[in-house]
């Protein structure tokens, strides 16, 4: 309805301030002030008062880094870093609560307990927050030397240098990434199922809202684009797994099961999308099928994921630019042909571009060499990677069943499935209650499902950002809300990506050196990542005797 509103309502109201110049004065100000911690002083976008106070301490560290540990009394004056996760702004308040409870509950009770209390998986012998994979003397693991040349495992090689080790938090994510998906089936079965029904027999039985009826006016799409992109691209995947078939290392049948996949979950992770502005991922539980079927077949696992989770993640995104074309009355056909053109130029521009910066970019991704505090440290594509080594190379039977030491993490599908029931019977039992249907277990139980490769610094200023500006804003100034919200979060991503283009084209592409001072060397959290363990002795970290 808000935003309905944001698009609809008239400008020439007497006694508002146009949307328009809000927009680019927000914008103007966004990209000013972005420069700041974008470049010149990068220390404002990740301060740790601990790591400051105790910078000796391994145990401050890890309770105050950002980045790598819990983000006590860490905070940020960056704007990207806040939208890391999405804008704030954006999303509804219950949704907000419900990711609030999740990550106090995860971060702040489950990791200490796992970490101090239980030393869980020798969780002590590792850092605390960790996207790496380690042996079991908290040294990085060697993934090279247990691949072989065909980009397999060496069994031999597997078992002499024994098994991968995860930090807590890496583990725990994905526990609670198997219940998530599986909350996300039984929450919507239970709450929106008859919702769902219903709205399909009407939709036979001609009944339509305002907004369809002025769509109307506009031709519709016809069925043969849809079916006629989709046969192409079914063609032209199945014609790289049967020609391409090393190089793939993907099946045809294995890619027929993927597109099933996506098409079941379509549905329940669009509902959830679309009352949250959450949508849980299938990256995982795609890897887990495949990892199952084909272990030792990291390419075809992740070629797998692909088809499976980007197919309905780019489903979910496509529904969503359609229904906001609904609302703003643009032609059907127009906005298919956007997207259509829109995929194939941004493709282009994408492989385009990464091309270049891999080629360009001294030491991009590679951790050990790179700058402190420097922007080109690939967090999204190392979790990438060891999910490949994790799902594909490894396989899960060596990690989560019986050659593995994470095989108790199972237990999280049965709980993501009797969690949402036990929500709806209390729901029942005590209906006037309204407040319980806006327990949403899916995203309760995801509230930590970009971590890694998101931080506790970019949930803490997220949550924070989102829960004051949706409490105090709605509830004492509702109606500036309702018009200026959403142009507000545009002018801000605005502001920030155009400045970014311009720090990187001024200063990156013209190679320009980054302006090395203390304030721009990172967050001073460095022992964050030193494992608390007696007798463990790792570079940088101190020998705990």
């Amino acid at each position: 309805m808000t935003f309905r509103r944001a698009l609809h309502e008239k400008e020439n109201d007497t006694g508002r301030y146009p949307r328009g110049k809000f927009f680019l004065i927000a914008m103007l100000c966004s990209f000013s002030w972005y420069i700041v911690p974008g470049y010149l002083f990068k220390f404002l976008s990740t301060i740790s008062v601990l790591c400051l106070v105790f910078p000796k301490s391994v145990l401050a560290h890890q309770l105050g880094s950002g980045q790598f540990g819990l983000g006590i009394f860490s905070f940020t004056f960056d704007w990207s870093v806040i939208v890391y996760l999405g804008s704030p702004l954006v999303t509804p308040f219950f949704a907000i609560l419900n990711i609030l409870a999740g990550y106090v509950v995860i971060v702040y009770i489950m990791i200490p307990v796992a970490y101090w209390g239980l030393n869980l998986y020798n969780a002590k012998n590792f850092p605390i927050f960790s996207t790496d994979l380690f042996d079991g003397h908290g040294q990085s693991y060697n993934v090279s030397a247990i691949v072989n040349k065909n980009f397999e495992i060496d069994n031999v090689a597997y078992e002499a240098q024994g098994r991968i080790n995860l930090s807590i938090m890496f583990a725990l994510a994905y526990g609670l990434s198997f219940a998530t998906i599986v909350a996300t089936l039984t929450h919507v079965l239970l709450f929106n199922g008859k919702e769902i029904y219903e709205r399909f027999r009407a939709s036979y039985k001609g009944k339509i809202d305002i907004h369809t009826k002025l769509m109307r006016k506009y031709q519709d799409i016809p069925s043969w684009w849809f079916h006629t992109t989709l046969a192409l691209s079914f063609a032209l995947s199945l014609l790289l797994c049967t020609v391409l078939k090393s190089e793939i290392q993907l099946p045809w049948w294995a890619l027929i099961f993927a597109c099933m996949i996506a098409l079941i979950f379509t549905l329940p992770i669009s509902i959830i999308q679309a009352t949250t502005n959450n949508s849980p991922g299938l990256n995982v539980i795609t890897e887990y099928i495949l990892g199952l079927i084909m272990p030792g077949k990291p390419i075809a696992n992740v070629c797998f994921k692909t088809y499976g989770y980007i197919s309905m993640a780019q489903a979910v995104s496509f529904l969503q630019d359609f229904k906001l074309g609904h609302y703003m009355k643009i032609p059907p056909r127009s906005m298919f042909v956007v997207q259509l053109v829109g995929t194939f130029i941004a493709s282009t521009i994408n492989v385009s571009t990464a091309w270049y910066m891999l080629n360009n970019i001294p030491f991009i991704c590679q951790l050990e060499l790179l700058p402190k505090n420097t922007q080109w440290t690939c967090r999204g594509d190392h979790v990438f990677y060891d999910a490949s080594v994790i799902w594909g190379l490894v396989g899960p039977k060596r990690f989560f069943g019986p050659l593995g030491n994470y095989g108790a993490l199972n237990w999280f599908f049965l709980g993501g499935a009797i969690g949402p029931m036990l929500v709806w019977l209390l729901h029942k039992s005590f209906p006037k209650q309204s407040w319980i249907k806006l327990i949403n277990l899916p995203v309760l139980l995801g509230a930590t499902a970009a971590m890694p490769p998101a931080n506790t610094l970019n949930f803490n200023s997220w949550i924070v950002v989102g829960f004051l500006f949706n409490f105090f804003v709605f509830r004492y100034r509702k109606k500036w809300w309702q018009r200026y919200n959403y142009v507000l979060a545009a002018a801000l991503d605005a502001g920030v990506a155009f400045m970014g283009v311009f720090i990187f084209l001024a200063f990156g592409f013209t190679n320009v050196k980054d302006l090395y001072w203390w304030g721009n060397e990172g967050e001073y959290c460095d022992l964050a990542n030193c494992p608390t363990v007696k007798g463990i002795q790792v570079r940088g970290c101190p020998l705990i005797k």
